[in-house]
């Protein structure tokens, strides 16, 4: 600074003021240079204001106004570029189209930008070709290449760089790092690993048992993995159906209907996985299901002698002599071993022992003489038990009816005593007489009543038996 008063004399003195006055900048008070007496940062501080006043050297009075001035700190590329919300996360559609947007960075230099070309960015990427580029100036990251496959490679990892003084020599450089999911599209269909399946199932399983799975697989994952499972033909249709499991997407052989080795010894079923939810863009890349065949080997398992009739009903009479035939039962062993049957009463069934049963032929016949008025039905149980394998036993029901024969007398009813007046009527009735019988005639009891010639010669009193 310099006064027109100033002759060069030394009688004025400078004076500085202001901002940053004496601490960081000086001034000579004989010549009224000014000096920064630190290093300035324009990034901190753009611009100070500061006020200079000449005074008389002696008498410290001014010679001049105040003068009122600002220095403004001129900018040097001092800053590298930074990006701030990195690093960056991104997610971008398998088989997207080259040129697709997948994510912007921006990054902050804090050179004046009005100033130069500290603050002029450019923008490159130094990992993640040939599948990606930015572009130079608006930092928007693309796809470079329409055929990413997420079952091929899932992610990566980007590099990017931002280079100040629009990219020239010299310029200073920040970097960041952007992670690129791949996510899925419904681009590959269920496949089966194999061409066929071969399956054991024991004839005793019971319905509704899951007997077979098996999986198609689906190289998307998620809902685009989701299939379902449908038997196409095949002579297993109506004995077993097909689910899907939610939680493996496993195809599920369900049991419809009980199995029988002797009647059928195998099933084959052609089954079809397809794809729960399409997406039409891939339909002319192949079909979106499969078939696979599935054969279902039903095992032998060793069961019990089948019975002709679970309950049979016989009659036999109550004066059959003892060892009468009353009938007969019949089983078989369902096995392909065919293993001989024997038969046995149950006793618990039979604790008085009427009947014994052939442990070969199955023919029942009576053991006791029987009483239709003690016991009109018997329900005995009859065991039929393989030979081979005695653990192996069947129950059946036999209910034996005792026919009646006349083998009771009739009897009156109660005992009467009857009371007459003396002065009765000739004919009146003084008392009804009634009579039982324990047999059991079809079409009910008839007696005849009759005196007993002792008192039929007895004329004071008449019986009449009345049809």
């Amino acid at each position: 600074l310099h006064s027109d008063m100033d002759k060069g004399d030394g009688q004025v003195r400078y004076v500085l003021n202001g901002e940053g006055a004496m601490s960081i900048f000086t001034i000579d008070e004989k010549t009224g240079d000014i000096h920064a007496t630190k290093r300035l940062d324009r990034e901190k501080q753009a611009y100070y204001t500061l006020r200079a006043q000449a005074r008389d050297h002696i008498t410290n009075l001014p010679v001049e106004p105040e003068s009122q001035f600002v220095i403004k700190v001129q900018d040097i590329n001092d800053n590298e570029p930074k990006f701030l919300d990195g690093p960056y996360t991104a997610r971008v559609a398998e088989r997207s189209p080259a040129g697709t947007s997948v994510v912007t960075v921006v990054a902050s230099d804090a050179d004046d930008p009005t100033y130069g070309n500290s603050a002029r960015l450019v923008y490159s990427l130094l990992q993640g070709q040939p599948h990606f580029y930015v572009e130079p100036k608006t930092g928007v990251v693309r796809t470079a290449l329409p055929d990413l496959d997420r079952e091929v490679r899932d992610r990566y990892l980007l590099v990017i760089q931002a280079k100040d003084m629009i990219g020239q020599t010299g310029g200073l450089t920040g970097s960041t790092s952007v992670t690129v999911t791949i996510t899925d599209v419904n681009d590959n269909p269920p496949r089966f690993p194999r061409k066929s399946y071969q399956f054991r199932v024991p004839e005793s399983v019971l319905v509704p048992v899951v007997v077979a799975r098996f999986k198609a697989v689906d190289l998307d994952v998620g809902v685009n993995a989701e299939m379902d499972y449908r038997i196409l033909d095949g002579d297993g249709l109506g004995a077993f159906r097909m689910t899907t499991d939610p939680n493996t997407q496993e195809g599920l052989v369900t049991l419809r209907k009980s199995l029988d080795f002797e009647t059928k010894s195998s099933f084959t079923l052609r089954v079809e996985a397809s794809n729960r939810y399409v997406d039409t863009r891939f339909l002319t890349m192949s079909p979106f299901s499969d078939v696979v065949t599935v054969r279902l080997q039903v095992e032998d398992v060793d069961e019990p002698p089948v019975f002709s009739s679970s309950v049979s009903w016989m009659a036999v009479s109550e004066a059959a002599e003892v060892g009468t035939n009353v009938g007969s039962v019949s089983a078989h062993d369902p096995d392909t071993t065919n293993s001989p049957v024997r038969y046995s009463i149950d006793r618990r069934s039979d604790v008085e022992r009427y009947f014994n049963i052939d442990s070969s032929s199955g023919v029942i016949t009576t053991a006791r003489h029987l009483d239709r008025e003690t016991s009109a039905l018997h329900n005995i149980t009859v065991l039929a038990t393989e030979s081979v394998d005695q653990s192996q036993v069947e129950k059946a029901v036999v209910l034996v009816s005792v026919t009646d024969v006349n083998d009771n007398a009739p009897g009156f009813a109660i005992e009467y005593e009857t009371f007459v007046c003396e002065n009765s009527e000739p004919g009146q009735i003084i008392e009804t007489l009634s009579a039982a019988d324990r047999d059991e005639p079809e079409n009910g009891h008839h007696f005849l009543f009759s005196l007993i010639t002792e008192t039929a010669g007895n004329l004071t009193f008449t019986l009449r038996d009345n049809k």
